[in-house]
């Protein structure tokens, strides 16, 4: 199966799921993330603001900042298909862009270059047992990776693992799964 067919699938697996289910689903994710060695010791965290039909990733935010956590989330540059993170310390520093994405502003948030995020949560759509992913097809992830040297993660149901992905020369695969069942 192509990429393209396999993300078309993945996103109407996730919209299938009931409110029930997706929430079931949430609090157990956030719970093995949350109280991993791996959390606990990063003390700048990369994430992105996720889309109704993905994985929340605002508890997790709210998390961070109340334990004190640098958190730092993406603002894409569709002309180059660029990606850079900014330090955001409340929902206000946000703004709504394409595809109706929250990203920071520019203008209130400061710049978080690669090398101060400890670890960098990567979204994404269909995974692999070895951590290669599809995501949204945009290739932002893939581009920051080259760059970004410390620890990645994704959050993610078990039903979003495939045995194999088709796999291009740049993709590379994040370090740590994490489903509701646990760690990967």
């Amino acid at each position: 199966m192509t990429k393209e067919k396999l993300r078309s699938t993945g996103i109407a697996k996730l919209k299938q799921f009931s409110e029930e289910e997706k929430k079931g689903t949430e609090k157990q994710l956030h719970a093995h993330l949350l109280t991993s060695y791996l959390w606990k010791q990063a003390e700048t965290v990369g994430i992105t603001i996720s889309q109704e039909f993905e994985w929340d990733t605002m508890k997790i935010i709210e998390t961070g900042w109340k334990q004190g956590k640098t958190v730092c989330v993406p603002k894409c540059f569709p002309a180059t298909k660029g990606m850079e993170f900014y330090q955001i310390d409340t929902y206000e520093q946000l703004e709504v862009v394409y595809y109706n994405l929250l990203e920071p502003k520019r203008s209130m948030t400061k710049h978080i270059p690669p090398e101060r995020m400890d670890l960098l949560l990567v979204p994404g759509i269909i995974f692999d047992r070895q951590g290669y992913r599809i995501g949204f097809g945009g290739g932002y992830y893939d581009r920051f990776l080259v760059k970004y040297k410390n620890k990645t993660a994704s959050i993610l149901h078990s039903s979003q693992l495939i045995d194999t992905i088709p796999k291009d020369p740049f993709d590379l695969p994040v370090d740590h799964l994490i489903t509701e069942q646990g760690w990967i």
